[in-house]
């Protein structure tokens, strides 16, 4: 049996009594790490780095998550004011766009200073892409009546064909049973534009009965004629866009492309004035 097996227990009590003595000489004093101080730093700090690298590790976690909850709600805060800056900016676009339509038909006016002018909105319209018969909000209670011609930028649309208090229903060029009388203001030949429905779909009408010596040509302005009872003279309809002579090799018609814009249109003027009643009474006189 070895010394130290032999005499372990006293060896254990000398070396403790060593570090209590040791511990009591020092204590109160300022000295330099003993070496139970060393062993026990040994193994003790690496513990406290450790635990202090956990708390730092999980306060550093708890800060990400509420800067990205603060983030997600300044996200949101964000949107929301994003989508209130766009729904204005829609809206002050519609009102831009509605002033500008209104300036355009504040500018037909001056063309017909003799006749008293009704703007409307268009709030219906038979089914399809052209307005070829409509609803405009406005009606009796406001002046209006049957025969009334109607325009907007560009030129002429067409005529109130029924009135209500309320609300009146319009023709324009475009439909197969309208027809006005009308003549190339280059040239003053005369013709008759007509709705054409295999036209429509295309936005164009056809004018009709053009004399076979005419010299009308692609490119002329039609207006509507002096012979007309229910349009005033002089309104602008379209340009033409061909021109053909009949199978009779006796008269011409020719494809006319209205200025107005009938797939988009949304406010007119009413002529509130009834020509067929003027002309009748001119006649009577």
């Amino acid at each position: 049996m070895g010394f130290f097996e032999e005499y372990k227990k006293q060896i254990i009590m000398i070396i403790a009594g060593i570090f209590i003595l040791t511990a009591l000489f020092t204590a109160g004093r300022k000295m330099d790490a003993s070496f139970v101080d060393n062993a026990f730093g040994f193994v003790v700090t690496p513990l406290q780095e450790a635990t202090s690298g956990v708390g730092k590790w999980v306060q550093k976690k708890v800060s990400s998550a509420q800067n990205k909850t603060n983030l997600e709600k300044e996200n949101e805060e964000l949107k929301k004011q994003i989508a209130q800056l766009e729904a204005t900016v829609k809206r002050l676009s519609m009102y831009e766009e509605e002033n500008k339509k209104l300036s355009e038909l504040l500018k037909i006016t001056p063309k017909f200073p003799q006749y008293t002018m009704s703007g409307a909105e268009i709030i219906a319209k038979d089914p399809g892409n052209w307005y070829n018969i409509f609803i405009i909000n406005k009606g009796k209670k406001q002046g209006l009546a049957a025969n009334m011609v109607i325009t907007a930028p560009g030129g002429l649309v067409g005529k109130i064909v029924e009135c209500g208090n309320g609300y009146a229903k319009v023709q324009s060029l475009l439909d197969s049973r309208s027809s006005i009388s009308a003549m190339s203001l280059r040239t003053g030949d005369l013709g008759v534009v007509k709705g054409d429905y295999s036209l429509m779909d295309s936005g164009l009408c056809r004018m009709e009965y053009i004399d076979a010596q005419a010299e009308m040509m692609v490119g002329d302005e039609i207006v509507t004629s002096h012979l007309s009872t229910l349009y005033p003279p002089g309104i602008s309809i379209g340009k033409i866009k061909e021109i053909k002579t009949e199978s009779n090799g006796l008269t011409k018609y020719a494809i006319i492309e209205p200025y107005v814009d009938f797939k988009h249109l949304e406010t007119i003027l009413v002529i509130q004035e009834r020509f067929d009643q003027k002309n009748n009474s001119e006649a009577e006189n």
